[in-house]
């Protein structure tokens, strides 16, 4: 069963964000399960900036290409090259090393509780 971190919260589109600042956004491991191997991630460019519930990126996996979804609105200030150089971490480590992007936000888009999340999607809280 995929884990849904207690201490995160959560997009409808399945983006999870930190509390951290500027805060840090990644894709649940409810869908990166549901991806598959992920081989390709396309996020936005440090200093654009993204708008809550707009797209903002793509992910492809063996099965499917899916949009990444802003959870937030404001500037990106930095993205993970790793993940863009290993995709695979988007599968082995969604909640660490295979974190997105930063944001230094301006608002925040309509974001679920872990507990909200992970009953709407079936993931194990953690």
């Amino acid at each position: 069963m995929s884990t849904v971190l207690s201490n995160l919260r959560y997009s409808e589109e399945h983006e999870w964000v930190d509390a951290s600042s500027p805060v840090k956004v990644g894709l649940s491991q409810v869908a990166t399960d549901a991806l598959g191997d992920v081989v390709y991630v396309d996020l936005p460019e440090v200093g654009s900036t993204i708008t809550a519930g707009e797209t903002c990126g793509e992910v492809e996996s063996t099965k499917s290409v899916s949009d990444i979804y802003a959870p937030v609105s404001g500037e990106i200030t930095e993205v993970n090259q790793a993940a863009i150089d290993d995709p695979a971490l988007l599968n082995s480590d969604p909640y660490g090393k295979g974190w997105l992007f930063t944001v230094n936000v301006s608002e925040e888009g309509p974001l679920l509780s872990a507990e909200d999340y992970s009953s709407k999607n079936g993931g194990e809280l953690s």
